[in-house]
């Protein structure tokens, strides 16, 4: 866990008392609707469909009990109950009262949090894989560099006030599970022939309205130069990237327009200016960040032979996943318990995640991109009772990796964005495929549901993705597959999904999602064969049909009704 230190604590404080007397100054209307938006943006304050919401920011997911207790207490203090965790491994709180945020802030800063940059045309909150330090396939704890990118970006005048938002993955490992080809910058951590440890570069990735695969513009980045070549990177992207037009100030836009060889070749340019800088990094900064960050004391264990069989083994099976350490696991605590909208967790849950971390995993979670909590550092002689407490919770539903392990926004319920609703839509799909047996012979299976265009719930990567549309002023909802969000396994590229047809109203998705599984447990080669393995292999031809073949048993009206759609 990394811990503050004096320059860390005092800037947050600082920032606190600014946005206090920011708040002060707007409700005295010293200061007007216009002049105050972008003050609450750079501390994480949204005014959205019903009420503020505050985004606090947990930088590349790691969290401390002591600040899930804050969190808990923040929420039933201030909201009403719950938080919802995200898809950039922050917290949401979506009933905050404008005036209670200062108090908010101040009291997260005494647990070393904030939400500074969690919003705005600024780089927003480094993401990373959830395994970092605990994964076998590890090359670099992608941790120590996510933090040496929060430090170089936080309060970065020249990165304040960019085109649009700006978004940075960074993966340590072989198996990429940062989604690093989907975002405006993606590190992936290698090393080269001689043994020495530096970074693919990739630029131009993302979702939204115009989703775009990254472009490689770097094989092989030497560490120290890490920095400098993003500051080359953001430098390009300040001086020529759109500010007329939001829809198209992305840098991925940028990078489309000049071609991914132009592009290249500005950015080395202008790195050109600033290779060997003052940003170039030597061992001592890297160590210095290291030394911040606490270490497990683990124990010298073996391995044990887990059980096989029953609830137990299922969950083992999904949920549990391979350490570095002898006698430890990774387990991921699943937020996606049908019922509850994924990624929520009231303040009783939290407290009792925050217990059951000092209990199993030296005080610490991890927040994933994918909506769940992991707790990375268990003996493998507590999972049983790690199990039993955790379902007492409402948290070991076997199903990471699967179908009903649904990615959603939280859509037209809160957010002023959104065309549809996408937490009805994630229950109906769960309750629809709620047979454990049925789930896990369908095997690995993406869903990703986003209530608009902007993409929070990351459906362009799904192996399915879903997104609600505007029909003449009714929620409608487009499929998508064939998407993946990265190299988790060979001859898995990053990708995305294809259009399928028509838009489907809300109640009739769960029956569209049913008949693509019909299609693919049909033609699948064998029951190693994923999903969207079989999407690849045979074409989205067979499963437009199966879909819309069905159509023609609904009444008249209705199929001159979807057909308009």
């Amino acid at each position: 866990m990394y811990t503050y230190d004096d320059i860390d604590q005092r800037l947050v404080a600082e920032r606190v008392a600014q946005f206090r007397d920011q708040t002060r100054r707007y409700f005295a209307k010293e200061l007007s609707e216009d002049e105050f938006r972008p003050l609450r943006l750079q501390n994480g304050l949204y005014v959205e469909r019903h009420a503020p919401m505050l985004r606090v920011a947990i930088p590349y997911g790691l969290l401390a009990a002591r600040q899930l207790r804050k969190l808990a207490h923040i929420a039933r203090t201030y909201d009403r109950g719950y938080g919802h965790f995200s898809t950039r491994q922050n917290i949401q709180f979506n009933w905050p009262r404008l005036e209670d945020v200062p108090q908010i802030l101040a009291e997260l800063a005494t647990v070393q949090m904030h939400a500074i940059q969690t919003s705005g045309s600024c780089i927003r909150n480094v993401t990373t894989d959830h395994f970092a330090g605990v994964a076998r396939d590890e090359i670099v704890n992608s941790f120590v560099w996510c933090e040496l990118v929060r430090q170089w970006s936080s309060f970065n005048p020249e990165f304040a006030y960019l085109p649009r938002k700006f978004k940075i993955a960074v993966n340590g490992a072989a198996a990429d599970r940062a989604a690093t080809f989907a975002h405006d910058i993606g590190l992936h951590a290698l090393r080269n022939e001689a043994g020495e440890v530096g970074f693919r570069v990739i630029v131009g990735g993302g979702m939204g309205r115009t989703p775009a695969i990254g472009h490689v513009i770097r094989e092989f980045l030497p560490w120290p130069h890490l920095l400098t070549y993003l500051e080359a990177i953001l430098r390009l992207y300040n001086r020529y990237g759109r500010r007329d037009n939001k829809y198209k100030a992305r840098i991925k836009i940028l990078a489309k327009e000049l071609g991914a060889a132009v592009f290249r070749e500005k950015v080395e340019a202008e790195w050109a200016h600033l290779e060997g800088g003052p940003a170039t990094l030597d061992e001592i900064d890297v160590r210095r960040i290291e030394e911040r960050f606490t270490r497990p004391r683990y124990e010298h264990l073996e391995d044990l032979k887990l059980p096989a069989d029953g609830p137990l083994g299922a969950w083992l099976r999904r949920n549990v996943h391979p350490h570095r350490r002898p006698g430890y696991a990774a387990v991921t605590v699943s937020l996606k318990k049908t019922g509850v909208p994924p990624g929520d967790v009231t303040a009783d849950q939290m407290e009792a995640l925050a217990a059951l971390a000092e209990r199993h995993s030296f005080g610490e979670l991890r927040v994933s991109h994918e909506q769940n909590l992991i707790l990375a550092d268990v003996r493998q002689s507590d999972l049983r009772a790690l199990w039993l407490r955790l379902r007492a919770l409402g948290f070991a539903t076997p199903n990471i990796g699967l179908l009903s392990n649904i990615i959603a926004c939280p859509g037209g319920d809160f957010c002023s964005l959104a065309n549809a609703k996408s937490i009805p839509v994630a229950e109906a799909i769960q309750r629809r495929f709620e047979a454990l047996d049925y789930l896990h012979d369908i095997g690995e299976l993406d869903l990703n549901i986003s209530g608009c265009i902007n993409s929070c719930g990351h459906h362009h990567v799904g192996h399915i993705g879903i997104l609600g549309v505007d029909k003449h002023g009714e929620e409608w909802y487009q499929i998508t597959i064939g998407g993946n969000q990265g190299l988790t396994r060979p001859g898995a590229p990053a990708a995305l999904g294809q259009v399928i047809g028509p838009a489907f109203a809300r109640d009739e998705v769960p029956a569209a999602i049913e008949r693509l599984i019909d299609v693919y447990l049909a033609r699948r080669a064998n029951e190693d064969e994923r999903f969207v393995d079989t999407v690849w292999r045979i074409g989205i031809e067979p499963f437009r049909e199966q879909v819309y073949g069905k159509r023609h048993q609904e009444p008249a009206a209705r199929r001159r009704q979807l057909a308009a759609a």
